[in-house]
């Protein structure tokens, strides 16, 4: 799969609530553009959740053609992916969007990108991004050993991690929880 530099977007499903969450930062090339970028979106009235990586354009650009999926398939989260996958790897224009994504619904989270693939992670933990192997790796162990937190907490505390040790990720979080 295909590396997004620049941000971490880590999603949690557990106990029955999802969690998405993101940083902050916003950079170009190796330098901070922005601190305070939210990339976490709320769709069907919170009850999907997207978070993006890679370029900012690019990932507007696949928002808005997930979002017309979304409404063309009455809101089925698995089907809107799979047909954005698809357009996603065969558009000529789409084909060069450099970005990747991650939905969640009360149900299940999913991994999109370009290159086609539609993942469904086995244990309910999905993460994009520079930052995302040190914020999977925080919240497999959390999930594991501190069952007691709730899936936004653990989103918390492995965007906290991935911000200790990734250049790339801020401490500026956004969180949003799947309405139910």
């Amino acid at each position: 799969m295909e590396k997004i530099h620049a941000t971490t977007v880590l999603g949690v499903l557990h106990n029955g609530t999802v969690a998405l969450g993101a940083d902050g930062q916003a950079t170009m090339g190796n330098t901070v553009a922005k601190s305070n970028v939210k990339k976490i979106r709320t769709l069907q009235g919170g009850k999907i959740l997207v978070g993006f990586a890679g370029s900012t354009a690019d990932a507007f650009t696949l928002l808005d053609r997930f979002e017309e999926k979304l409404n063309g398939y009455g809101g089925n989260m698995k089907r809107a992916a799979i047909e954005l996958a698809k357009d996603w790897r065969t558009d000529r224009y789409l084909r060069k969007l450099e970005a990747m994504m991650i939905t969640a619904n009360k149900d299940e989270i999913l991994v999109i990108s370009g290159t086609g693939d539609v993942l469904e992670p086995e244990n309910g933990i999905a993460s994009i991004g520079s930052g995302g192997n040190f914020a999977l790796s925080a919240a497999q162990a959390l999930k594991k050993h501190a069952t007691h937190l709730s899936a936004e907490e653990m989103v918390r505390e492995g965007l906290t991690i991935a911000a200790d040790l990734c250049i790339y990720t801020n401490h500026n979080l956004v969180i949003e929880k799947v309405v139910q």
